[in-house]
């Protein structure tokens, strides 16, 4: 069973677009997964453009890819290194705990994306 950072069954994240490094919906990660796209949030467009600021441009489509482009109100499951870039500078995007993959303990904590949830 994959767990989320709540230790309940990892729920997914968004379908439309679908999310996820293996483009299932949710924030499931393995060992190809080399960014850990494990947090789950609803983006806005301050947490976009920051994102875009620091090299993980969220907004361009790459339908090469299956990338649509992102606009606020979307889920997607981002990187957790670029996500807490985003915490650290004071810009956030409202997580959803229950669909953000446990492996994000590894590089944040659970008392920062509680805060970043309160943003629901």
């Amino acid at each position: 069973m994959v767990k989320n950072v709540l230790g309940t069954v990892l729920q997914t994240c968004c379908a439309d677009p679908v999310t996820g490094f293996y483009r299932d919906g949710k924030c499931n990660t393995g060992p190809d997964d080399r960014g850990q796209h494990t947090v789950c949030v609803i983006v806005n467009d301050e947490f976009l453009r920051h994102q875009q600021s620091i090299g993980n441009d969220l907004i361009t489509p790459h339908p090469e890819y299956g990338f649509p482009g992102l606009k606020a109100g979307d889920g997607w499951c981002v990187c957790v290194g670029p996500w807490k870039r985003s915490f650290d500078a004071g810009v956030m995007a409202p997580v959803r705990l229950e669909a953000t993959h446990e492996a994000a303990l590894e590089v944040v904590t659970l008392d920062m994306l509680v805060k970043s949830s309160r943003l629901n």
